[in-house]
């Protein structure tokens, strides 16, 4: 049964990866896409996110099935349901990366109103955040993962520059308020992944 139960977390593991993988790819695309100007980028993010909702209903089925046959106990049934719970939130996160698509397309439909600076820097932690995360869950790295939450404060702190930013931008009457709105929502989206 040992044997059959470490086959079966691998490939749960195997799995989450995956997920990840897709999550990570949903936001380069999206970011790429608003960056370059590139709306067959922001289409795949699209296509992205129903692989990450087919693989987030894969990853409950393959977790809830280990649990009815292996019946797993103490570490394993606690990586078990971490799993879960990650699960969910890479579902989310593919729902942020749709919403920052669909920001960017509509920002696209104008003309910029500001170099993009902050915001492929924050897409970058993220980015880094989600497989970091990831790796530090299937490795067990405890330091990898404290690593991860400090990386959330320099996500939060471009976030509220991009926000004092873009008001100083919409109050001094210079931009278009509606495309400096689409860029906050951007970057919340971002903050949110973090």
């Amino acid at each position: 049964m040992s044997r059959h139960l470490d086959e079966e977390l691998s490939q749960i593991k195997t799995q989450l990866l995956e997920m990840g993988g897709c999550v990570e790819k949903a936001v380069e695309e999206a970011i790429q896409g608003l960056i370059r100007r590139e709306t067959e980028r922001l289409d795949e993010v699209h296509r992205l996110e129903d692989r990450i909702d087919d693989a987030h209903l894969a990853v409950d089925e393959a977790c809830i099935a280990l649990l009815a046959r292996q019946q797993p106990m103490a570490n394993d049934l606690r990586w078990v349901v971490a799993v879960l719970k990650i699960n969910a939130d890479l579902e989310r996160m593919g729902d942020q990366a749709v919403n920052i698509a669909q920001n960017a397309a509509l920002y696209l439909e104008k003309d910029p109103i500001k170099p993009l600076v902050d915001i492929p820097k924050m897409a970058q932690i993220v980015q880094r955040m989600v497989r970091e995360s990831l790796d530090a869950l299937v490795r067990l790295d405890e330091p990898l993962a404290r690593k991860v939450l400090t990386e959330d404060d320099a996500v939060d702190n471009l976030k509220n520059g991009i926000f004092l930013e873009l008001m100083e931008l919409m109050k001094s009457g210079t931009t278009d308020i509606e495309q400096a709105m689409r860029l906050i929502l951007i970057a919340r989206n971002l903050e949110r992944l973090g």
